[in-house]
């Protein structure tokens, strides 16, 4: 789509291009098609789409926001939305029921011994490529997971849904899958008949063994029926040989191919990150239950006789039964449940694209229903369900794909059911644009009340993945539409993505200290049963039963897979049993949070947009310096202000949160030692971590939180009181004068000419705002050669007479840099602008009467004139003029310069007259030029534009009208 719209706009270069989108682009990638912004070729930064792509994606978010910006300070963009004044979001965090998580690890359990059994009959049939297999194994692996997943969250939902409904609320629920392929399968099995809800997770797993389990059948089949010709049996197609060891480990070394699966079957539209054909796979013998260690023996020689044939069939058979043993205990299908719970179909408006479903009966029996109505396609069974949701027959909306767009669910003013809607999030959609097309549903214009989104997530850590995806293209998603990454994100959603550099660094960290037993300075979970060494060894086997894990080394330890990334982990890892993902993951998110902690400190961390005095209201915008910067097609300009912040924290205000803390040990505390006779005050608040937010008068909120034990070391709890005196005193002292004179009466700095900002209330920092794009390499150029490091922190503020200001924070340290650089732009653009104008200019165009054929009493109605293009300026309105020395052609009521004389000519010339802008011209000059003396050409002074002349005749009066599309006029 994107080529045949850059086709079309090089097929029609002088038309004009609006580009409109509801979700814009979710990536710079997808940006390719709007070449008519002027973000890229001559004259901008970047000559093609491909140096804009690759400086966006190097710079990430931060440039994406870049890019919003500076096409909204050009005029060129509108990102608009509906206010969110109203709307509320929360992320509810669902704990497990115990029965629920006894059954996840049987399956967790299940899952690894059929790995091992796929890995078996593969070897004891000698099956040559296994891309194909593994592709299939790990795609249903994360689907059977996925469904327990939601299924974790169908109890807490009901309750949700029950108390919104109580409140005289209504409720929509937003999901993707509906498990009607599982459904149709069963129902075929049983000729059409039904007498209990259907699992969609056991489904998946037993059609995995039914057509995917290796087996000598489909190499037969296929050589039969087909002429694809054999691989040559070289090093690339060697067969597989187990390896055993003393331990009980087999390591199965296939080196058939190198490709990835990409591409294969999955619910998320993303591969399935599954092992390759060259991978190692380590199968601990251990972990499988003990009747099936016997299987596990070298294979005999001949590969395909009918003793090995059996083994197989054998294991494939009994994994079935283990399965459907297993399925006796696993979730039901979660549509039908939610549907069945919340009152069956009569009070449920069911809007997804199945055709058929599940539902209970009054007399307690089971039966499949088809959705659709007498006449009606599935489509208007949704639109017909809709209606009843919105007429209030029906308080409850479920709703998947097939409604995600298209649909208005929101409390519209002209519907009977106006109850304020509540959005609940039980399944997120895997592409940030979808996901915002499905919260449009509820939150739209002309509504009575804005609804309230609700996102659950369950403590299962592996789920994370799902919320990462959504949270990455959020982030995304909201720098280019509206300049802000944190635009489009839901309060915390975003501390969910991990697929940034912070989350493949940490992964690497994790994979290399767990299986290559590396030290690690990230802490451990703290309270693992069997503590540390239970840890690894438990993490180990784990990961290896999910399929990470790489080649032995000579040491002993495990290297690390190269092409692990962050999707193919989180997907994994939904395999392992709760206890040992919740501990892994903690692990891997205390690592990730201790990365980005290191490069904080260090200045490295690229934060988006950030408030530059974060709840401080007196900021102040002291000066400011504009500079012309280039551009093309018309240059723009660059502002660089100066800002002052008083950080300050008042008495009166200090007291009033002082107030509202409850904890035992919040309060004011004074230093047990005085500086310059003075102790030294603060108030303390303990936050859920058991650390303290500090307050000081002279700073404020201090960035560093307090534990109880370094406060109780240098300071003493006193009343308010006591504090006030010390607190006013410090917060008037610190206005001028730094820490060191308040505590030792001089400061050594300011004695050497020098200026000391250690504890002053005042801040000055340094913003430049405006076309930032067109500086952004000049100003990281300087940055990079100054501070080692061309990273550029976004900033906005709030000034004290509410004046808003978002741009670039310039250190101090680089201001003298930076304002010589925008000097010497700004003196070069003027002096290329002042080049430009002493150009010889082309001779203006002759003059030409003007001719309307409008007479006295008529009406010349303007309304179809086309718009203008360029028009010499018109003479004034009758008066004289000297003879025109040129003819006027034919049928050209206006003159226009270099006119052909040619009447075929003129068909095809692209003379575009505005008629109103000339007449506007025309009364301009006729009010600025003093009316000459009457003449017999204008008969004793007719009447001009409805004014009355003298002398000669009756009044004459013409009228010029001019109709939409003038509306100003």
């Amino acid at each position: 789509m994107g080529k045949a719209v850059l086709d079309l706009q090089n097929k029609l270069p002088l038309a004009r291009v609006v580009y409109a989108s509801a979700t814009g682009a979710s990536e710079p990638r997808n940006m390719i098609y709007m070449s008519r912004l002027g973000i890229w070729g001559e004259g901008t930064p970047f000559r093609t789409f491909e140096e804009f792509l690759h400086a966006i994606e190097k710079r990430g978010v931060g440039a994406m926001e870049i890019v919003a910006m500076d096409m909204k300070v050009s005029g060129m963009y509108i990102a608009r939305q509906l206010s969110f004044s109203g709307v509320t979001f929360r992320i509810e965090e669902i704990p497990l029921d115990p029965t629920f998580e006894r059954v996840y690890n049987q399956a967790a359990l299940l899952w690894a011994e059929a790995l091992g059994v796929f890995q078996q009959a593969a070897d004891w049939i000698g099956l040559e490529s296994r891309k194909s297999l593994w592709g299939q194994f790990w795609s249903a692996h994360q689907r059977f997971f996925k469904y327990l997943c939601i299924a974790a969250k169908v109890r807490r939902l009901v309750e949700l849904a029950q108390e919104e409904l109580a409140k005289d609320k209504c409720v929509v629920i937003g999901l993707q899958s509906t498990g009607e392929a599982r459904t149709r399968e069963v129902l075929d099995e049983k000729d059409g008949q039904l007498d209990c809800f259907v699992s969609a997770a056991e489904g998946v797993f037993l059609s995995l063994i039914q057509k995917h389990f290796p087996s000598t059948k489909r190499k037969r089949d296929r050589a039969a029926g087909s002429k694809r010709k054999r691989r040559p049996r070289g090093r690339g197609a060697k067969a597989s040989r187990p390896v055993y060891d003393m331990a009980g480990v087999i390591r199965i070394s296939d080196d058939s191919s190198t490709e990835s699966d990409a591409g294969l079957d999955s619910d998320f539209h993303s591969s399935p990150e599954s092992l390759v054909d060259d991978d190692v796979v380590i199968v601990d013998a251990v972990g499988l239950p003990a009747d099936n260690r016997g299987l596990l023996c070298p294979p005999q020689r001949d590969p395909h006789g009918p003793g090995i044939l059996e083994r197989v069939e054998r294991l494939k058979q009994d994994l079935l039964a283990k399965v459907q043993v297993l399925g006796r205990e696993l979730p039901v299908n979660t549509l039908d449940e939610l549907i069945d719970q919340l009152g069956g179909p009569e009070h449920v408006a069911e809007m997804t694209g199945r055709k058929g479903r599940v539902v209970s009966r009054s007399d307690g029996t089971v039966a499949f229903e088809s959705r659709a109505e007498q006449g009606l396609s599935i489509d208007h069974v949704n639109l017909r369900e809709k209606e009843r949701f919105m007429r209030g027959e029906k308080l409850v909306a479920i709703i998947s794909e097939a409604s995600s767009s298209g649909v208005s669910l929101q409390a519209d003013r002209r519907v009977q059911n106006q109850r304020r809607r509540v959005h609940m999030t039980l399944e997120l959609p895997w592409s940030a644009d979808r996901a915002i097309q499905q919260f449009g549903r509820t939150h739209r214009s002309n509504q009575v009340s804005a609804p309230e989104y609700i996102f659950l997530i369950s403590e299962l850590a592996g789920e994370r993945r799902f919320a990462s995806i959504v949270a990455k293209r959020l982030e995304s998603l909201g720098a280019l539409t509206h300049g802000d990454r944190r635009a489009t994100e839901s309060r915390d959603l975003s501390k969910y993505n991990f697929e940034n550099k912070y989350g493949a660094r940490a992964l690497s960290c994790v994979l290399t200290t767990i299986l290559s037993q590396t030290e690690n300075k990230v802490p451990l979970p703290q309270g693992y049963p069997g503590g540390d060494a239970a840890f690894f060894r438990d993490m180990k086997q784990g990961l290896l039963s999910v399929g990470i894990g790489g080649r032995e080394s000579r040491s002993g330890c495990l290297d690390v897979e190269k092409d692990c990334s962050i999707t193919k982990f989180l997907n994994r890892i939904l395999g392992l049993e709760v206890h040992k993902q919740n501990a892994l993951f903690q692990y891997f998110s205390d690592t990730f949070d201790h990365l980005i902690e290191v490069d904080k400190k260090e200045g490295k961390y690229d934060m988006g947009i950030l408030d530059l005095a974060p709840g401080i209201e007196e900021i102040y915008e002291e000066s400011q310096q504009v500079f012309l910067a280039p551009g093309h097609p018309q240059d723009g300009q660059v502002v660089l202000y100066k800002i002052t912040v008083d950080r300050g924290l008042k008495w009166e205000e200090a007291y009033t949160r002082s107030l509202e803390l409850t904890g035992p040990h919040d309060g004011f505390y004074l230093s047990y030692k005085a500086r310059g006779n003075k102790p030294s005050c603060l108030l303390a608040e303990q936050n859920h971590n058991k650390l303290f937010t500090v307050y000081k008068p002279n700073i404020g909120r201090q960035s560093q939180l307090e534990t109880f034990d370094s406060l109780c070391r240098k300071f003493q709890r006193v009343t308010a009181e006591e504090a006030r005196e010390p607190w006013e005193s410090n917060y008037t002292l610190s206005l001028k004068h730094c820490s060191h004179t308040s505590w030792n009466r001089q400061c050594r700095l300011v004695q050497e000419g020098k200026d000391c900002v250690q504890g002053l209330r005042l801040r000055h920092h340094y913003m430049l705002c405006g076309a930032l794009l067109r500086v952004w390499g000049r100003i990281a150029a300087v940055m990079a050669d100054v501070t080692s490091s061309s990273y550029l922190q976004i900033v906005r503020l709030k000034t004290k007479d509410k004046k808003k200001q978002v741009g670039i924070k310039i250190p101090e340290s680089c201001m003298p840099r930076v304002l010589q650089e925008l000097q010497l732009m700004d003196a070069d653009v003027k002096r290329k602008n002042v080049q430009g104008q002493g150009y010889p200019l082309p001779p203006p165009p002759a003059l030409r009467p003007l001719s309307l054929p409008c007479g006295p009493g008529e009406v010349l109605d303007l309304t179809y004139s086309p718009p203008a293009q360029v028009f010499p300026p018109p003479s004034p309105f009758a008066f004289p003029l000297p003879p025109d020395p040129t003819p006027t052609p034919s049928g050209l009521l206006l003159g226009s310069p270099n006119a052909p004389a040619d009447p075929a000519a003129l068909m095809h010339q692209g003379c575009n007259i505005n008629f109103k802008e000339v007449l506007e011209d025309m009364m301009r000059s006729f009010n600025a030029v003093p009316p000459p003396e009457p003449t017999g050409a204008l008969g004793g002074g007719a009447g001009i534009m409805g004014v009355p002349g003298g002398g000669g005749g009756p009044e004459r009066q013409s009228v010029i009208q001019f109709s939409p599309p003038f509306p100003n006029s």
